[in-house]
């Protein structure tokens, strides 16, 4: 059963990069929710786990699933960035627009 939910957690985060690094359309918000879902179902899995007795096969697919874990956390990170610059790039240009000048430090303009 957690093995089952880690390969599921896997394939919903590596499809949330995979799509992000394609420029693909993707649902954001169904994405969070699957995540979010995964991960309480984890957090339920693992309520009582004891840690030293976990299967090889689990604590690779452990190992696995974080790595696709830090790769999304850096392709969303680069995703946020990109749109906070583009949002700050079309701001200026319509307080740009929008403004007669009075209150610029540049007259004429």
């Amino acid at each position: 059963m957690l093995l089952a939910s880690l390969k599921r957690l896997e394939a919903t985060v590596t499809a949330e990069t995979e799509a992000l690094l394609a420029h693909r359309p993707l649902d954001q918000e169904a994405a969070n929710r699957r995540k979010s879902q995964s991960l309480l179902e984890l957090t339920r899995l693992t309520r009582d786990l004891d840690t030293d007795r976990i299967a090889p096969e689990v604590a690779d697919m452990l190992v696995r699933v974080r790595g696709a874990l830090e790769r999304n956390q850096e392709v969303v990170g680069l995703h946020l960035r990109a749109v906070e610059e583009i949002s700050g790039i079309v701001s200026g240009a319509i307080r740009e627009a929008e403004s007669d000048g009075t209150y610029s430090s540049f007259p004429g303009r």
